[in-house]
This record gives C-alpha cells, sequence and structure tokens, in this order.
C-alpha cells in the first residue's frame, strides 16, 4: 500500500500527485520522443495519427467529459480547422501563424454555434450538431471558389524555422511537430482543469441548476467551454489536413464525429487519459484487424478480401462491451486496478458504485 500525505494545500491543486507519478509522464514522454529511433517509417506515422486523434479526443472532451454537452458534429469543425489552415497558408502566412489562426476562428465559429444551443439539452443538442457536420458537407462544395469544392485541396510541406515539415518527405519532423502541439495542449488542459473556469465546467456538468445557485453563469460557461473545444478541436483537423496530404468534403463525414464521440466514450469521459487511451483504439484498430485478417488466412486458408464494415462493427462491440461492463471506460478500468493494489486488502468494490438516479434539482430541466 502506498500512501500520499499532504502537507501543503497546493498540494490539492498540483498537476500531478506527488514526483513519483510526475516521473512516471516524464519517462513516458522521453519514450514517445525516442519513437522515431525504435519505429519504422510505418508505424511512426501510425503514432503520429494517433496523437492527432488524441488532440480531436482533448478538444471534445472539454465540451462532453468535462461540460456534459453531448456534441455528433465535432468532424464539422475538424474541417473547419482544416481549411481554414490551408487557406492561410495559401493566403502567403507562415504556419506557425496560419496554424494558431485557424484555430481561433474555429473557436469563433464555436461561439457562434453555442449561441443558438445553450437552451438544448441531452439528445435535442445532439441532434443540432449532428446536422451541422452534415451540413458542413453542402457549405464546402457550395464554397468552391475557396475551398475547391468536390476536387478538394492539397497540402505539401510547411517550412518551420528553415526546416521543412511534411508528411510523407519527413515524417520524423512531422511527428515531432504533432508531438508538441498534443503535449502544449494537454498542458493547457491540465491547467484549465485546475482554474475556476475548469471547476465550472465540471459544475455544469453535474448540475446546472446547483452550478447555478453557486455563482456559475451557465450561459457563459457553456461559450466558453464551445470556444475552446472547437479551437483544439480545429488544430486537430488542420493537423489531420497535413497528415491526409488531400482532403475535400467526403473527408470529414458525420461518421467522423461519431467516431470521435465513441473514442473518448471507450476511454473514459471526464479525463484527459481517456482521450489518449481511446486514440490508441481508435488508431491501431484498423491495422490490428489488417494484420489479424491476414494471420487468420495464412493459419486457415481463408481469404484476406476486405470485409465492408468490418471495423465500425468491431468498433461499435467494443463500444457495447464498455457501455454493459465498464461505463467509465479503459481509464476507469485502471483506476479500479489500480486502486486495487493500493488499498488491498481495504478495497470494496461499492467504492466506484455507480448512481443510478437523477438529482433532484436536475428533475427540473
Amino acid at each position: 500500500m502506498r500512501i500520499i500525505f499532504k502537507t501543503s494545500y497546493m498540494q490539492d491543486i498540483r498537476p500531478w500527485k506527488d514526483r513519483y507519478q510526475l516521473s512516471l509522464y516524464l519517462i513516458l514522454l522521453g519514450v514517445v520522443i525516442a519513437a522515431p529511433w525504435w519505429l519504422d517509417a510505418f508505424y511512426l506515422g501510425e503514432l503520429t495519427n494517433v496523437l492527432i486523434w488524441a488532440i480531436a479526443g482533448l478538444g471534445l472532451m472539454i465540451l462532453t467529459g468535462h461540460t456534459g454537452q453531448v456534441s455528433l458534429g465535432h468532424a464539422a469543425f475538424l474541417a473547419f480547422g482544416c481549411y481554414a489552415n490551408i487557406i492561410l497558408i495559401e493566403a502567403g502566412l507562415p504556419f506557425l501563424l496560419a496554424f494558431p489562426i485557424a484555430g481561433i476562428l474555429t473557436g469563433i465559429a464555436g461561439v457562434t454555434v453555442a449561441i443558438p444551443a445553450l437552451r438544448l439539452h441531452g439528445i435535442y443538442l445532439a441532434i443540432f450538431t449532428m446536422a451541422l457536420s452534415i451540413l458542413m458537407d453542402d457549405v464546402i462544395v457550395l464554397a468552391e471558389p475557396i475551398t475547391g469544392g468536390v476536387a478538394g485541396k492539397y497540402i505539401g510541406g510547411v517550412e518551420i524555422f528553415g526546416f521543412m515539415v511534411d508528411r510523407w518527405a519527413t515524417p520524423v519532423q512531422f511527428f515531432w511537430l504533432v508531438l508538441a502541439v498534443a503535449v502544449l495542449v494537454t498542458l493547457g488542459y491540465i491547467n484549465l482543469l485546475r482554474a475556476p473556469l475548469g471547476r465550472s465546467f465540471i459544475a455544469v456538468r453535474d448540475s446546472e441548476v446547483s452550478a447555478q445557485a453557486m455563482g456559475v453563469d451557465i450561459a457563459q460557461t457553456k461559450m466558453i467551454s464551445f470556444a475552446l473545444s472547437c479551437a483544439v478541436t480545429g488544430w486537430a483537423g488542420a493537423l489531420m489536413g497535413m497528415f491526409s496530404g488531400a482532403f475535400n468534403n467526403e473527408t470529414f463525414s458525420v461518421l467522423i464525429s461519431i467516431q470521435l464521440l465513441m473514442m473518448i466514450v471507450i476511454g473514459g469521459l471526464g479525463s484527459i487519459h481517456g482521450a489518449f487511451l481511446g486514440a490508441v483504439v481508435i488508431g491501431f484498430l484498423p491495422q490490428f484487424l489488417s494484420i489479424a485478417k491476414e494471420y487468420v488466412g495464412a493459419v486457415f486458408g481463408g481469404s484476406t478480401v476486405a470485409i465492408p464494415g468490418l471495423e465500425f462493427g468491431i468498433f461499435g462491440i467494443i463500444l457495447i462491451a464498455f457501455i454493459l461492463f465498464e461505463p467509465m471506460g479503459m481509464y476507469g478500468r485502471w483506476l479500479k486496478i489500480r486502486t486495487w493494489f493500493e488499498l488491498f486488502p481495504f478495497y470494496r468494490k461499492d467504492m466506484f458504485k455507480r448512481q443510478k438516479s437523477y438529482l433532484k434539482t436536475e428533475r427540473l430541466r
């Protein structure tokens, strides 16, 4: 059993519990930084894709995981950030200016969406955001002079401090760029949750009536949450466009929004770790299925022809299994295992018992 004794009030708001936890994070970061030396180009590209999905998951986690606002339309903001980034670069702005501005513009777009959505809750908000994701497809086609329409756009390498960063020509440099953005977004997210604003997000998620009674401005809090969530998602979309190289109106379909929501549910709602764990599943699942299919074909002599819908079918089965048996997601399961070892033999199953009834304050909706 490992017991952490608190000796100051600062320990309650530190980003990590103790030096041991900090050392684990630093070791993990060191292993990821050294990935180009122990991974080949293919798996390095897959790891880069996982980090991009993790950034997008962090964006949605702000809105859904910590503010409690369900969104099925974040593919629209991925597209907005992607197109804003390439349009600004084509206008002559350097990447180091175009990239942050693309995120800011996406955040402003999120605020405009939040204004009519402030009075919506639950399934109605989800339908509203899904409609936005479907509408974005038509907007991209209609704005052909700017977006390229069905033909789409192509983005090659970008120059950063005199170095060419390209997904295909210089995959190592592109990996470090994505890793740097992921680390900065994660550190910002950690500090957001420690600030009064982050605590307001959680209060709104748990009970809007109770949060309002404590002086939280519900409308303002939701608008800021939408803005921050869409800004981070816009940055992920810009990196996703650079990763794919070429994109059009079909690249960011509504299926991406559903996939993104399922990703954070499987990883663990309401936790930063959950965004990364869910990204690992969604990033490596296609490759795992491909390798498994070839292995089964080699062993049993079957066909290795691609099965339509296999990836989404397996992903749906995984989601259903987590909802039924582990609603807290992968990170929730890890918390239970870690707590069992830390508190053994005093661990009790009811420590993580789910609340099966609404608060009385929530019945006023």
